[in-house]
């Protein structure tokens, strides 16, 4: 069997409130780390997400 082309990761909140989503990448196209702005409910407005790795 061959391996998926895309991994789970997780976007971490950078307003330090420990919310985060879990998406998916192929890293074989995005090299590097993915940053994306989304709503954070816990600050209540769009913060940055920076990406890390599930646990």
């Amino acid at each position: 069997m061959a391996k998926p082309a895309t991994i789970k990761i997780r976007l971490n909140s950078t307003a330090g409130t420990g919310y985060f989503y879990v998406t998916k990448k192929n890293p074989r196209n995005l090299t590097e780390k993915l940053v994306m702005k989304k709503y954070d409910p816990i600050a209540r407005k769009h913060v940055e997400f920076k990406e890390g790795k599930i646990k």
